[in-house]
């Protein structure tokens, strides 16, 4: 934050959209484990009467990741450092609320573990000349060694070229299902939409809910990739002056078109695997737990496009899921730290010491991930166990965004009643679904 940094915000379509990038970080990130894992699995155990939950899921979560985005913009705090300063118990000056997430984040490298598993059984089916593990530390040293001096710009082009390889391949996929003995009817679709959900699904479906749109782990980490992009530097330190509150409000609203343009990809992606789940994989019996979880998987694309679709499924899921990966260790990296610089180990606005730590966190996380999986090998269980952590977790991520909006927000940043309407349907959708997590 300072004055060398601070820029005018664009005004047209095609200077705002050249300024987008965050969200579609988190897009490689969300289209990954929760969409060819979860919504697959939820698609082929509950049919196409689950559908909406996938459409609320992706919609109903997106305002809260505005609100620490613009809580970013308008404070340039950092979302952990945020929540060192919520309201409630402190231990040695470390907020209840920091404790809970590291609970969380210990029991999501469970969730990467499986996902580097995932990523591994695909390889060996590719490429059976090498056994799973040896492709699981493969996957683990390539994660470390792309995220070990990775700044933004790498990070951003890397997700954004994933993004469109998995999404593409998979849209298309669906869209072919018409031609086949899959082909799906608008009553299959009306069916989708009847907000009711079979007694067997609803603990897939809490964890999808946990993993698919943004999860608590993609709205806590969207704050890092804003103030990397610059939006905060670019509005510049709240001096109080209606110069810093134009500024500011044009790069909220920069963030509000990077929000939306990342919603509708990862939409029409989680709801094509839903719709390949469901067509093609309802009725066969549950996704299996173990090493056979990809093979079963790939019949979205085999039974699809015939027998020969085998090479793409399997270059569509590593993709997915090795973008989860690389984006997943390139977040974590950014928040571990913060979350021991607020325990006092490191000084985070520090650029070396911070760099160095984020170095250090790029080998140690993946070489984690990769022996919970050698240890674990049940892929679905992990995901799963990662997505009700996450979905338990965004009710303290709704309380956090209670606080920005009406504790911490600037009254020049203030925005309109329906902006507000849409913030608390959001937050009781949210803690609804919480409690269901929690209550299993």
């Amino acid at each position: 934050m300072n004055s060398s940094a601070v820029r005018e915000p664009p005004h047209s379509l095609i200077g705002t959209l050249r300024n987008i990038g965050p969200s579609l970080i988190l897009t490689a990130n969300i289209v990954g484990s929760g969409e060819l894992i979860m919504t697959t699995a939820l698609g082929a155990s509950a049919g196409f009467v689950a559908l909406w939950v996938i459409f609320v899921s992706c919609a109903v979560k997106v305002v809260v990741q505005l609100e620490f985005g613009k809580h970013a913009i308008g404070s340039g705090e950092t979302t952990l450092h945020s929540f060192n300063r919520l309201p409630g118990p402190q231990w040695h000056g470390v907020s209840w609320s920091l404790v809970v997430w590291l609970g969380v984040k210990l029991i999501q490298l469970v969730q990467y573990g499986g996902i580097v598993g995932a990523v591994a059984l695909a390889l060996h089916l590719a490429f059976p000349w090498a056994p799973a593990s040896v492709w699981a530390w493969a996957c683990g040293l390539t994660t470390s060694m792309l995220v070990w001096r990775g700044g933004y710009g790498f990070v951003e082009r890397t997700a954004m070229v994933l993004t469109a390889m998995f999404s593409t391949v998979t849209v298309v996929c669906a869209l072919l299902l018409q031609w086949t003995p899959y082909r799906i009817s608008a009553g299959m679709l009306a069916e989708g939409l009847t907000f009711e959900l079979p007694a067997a699904a609803v603990g897939v479906a809490v964890a999808a809910f946990g993993l698919t749109g943004v999860s608590a782990d993609e709205i806590i980490s969207y704050p890092y990739w804003c103030l990397e992009k610059g939006y905060a530097a670019h509005a510049g330190a709240n001096d109080g002056s209606s110069e810093w509150a134009a500024r500011a409000r044009g790069w909220i609203r920069v963030m509000y078109v990077d929000a939306i343009a990342s919603l509708l990809v990862y939409t029409t992606t989680t709801a094509a695997f839903y719709v390949l789940g469901a067509a093609v994989l309802h009725g066969r019996g549950p996704v299996p737990e173990g090493p056979g979880i990809i093979e079963a998987l790939s019949g979205i694309y085999t039974e699809t496009l015939g027998p020969g679709a085998m090479g793409l499924f399997l270059t569509g899921s590593v993709t997915a899921l090795y973008s989860t990966l690389f984006v997943a260790c390139a977040s974590s990296t950014r928040m571990f730290a913060d979350a021991f610089a607020q325990f006092g180990l490191l000084d985070y606005a520090n650029a070396e010491s911070r760099r160095r730590w984020v170095g250090t966190l790029a080998w140690a996380l993946p070489l984690i991930w990769t022996v919970l999986f050698l240890y674990v090998r049940a892929p679905l269980f992990m995901v799963s166990l990662g997505g009700i952590a996450l979905a338990a977790l965004l009710l303290q991520v709704v309380f956090a965004a209670h606080q920005f909006r009406y504790r911490h927000l600037p009254r020049a940043l203030r925005p309109s009643r329906a902006y507000d309407i849409l913030l608390w349907t959001s937050i009781a959708a949210i803690v609804g679904v919480g409690l269901k997590a929690l209550l299993n």
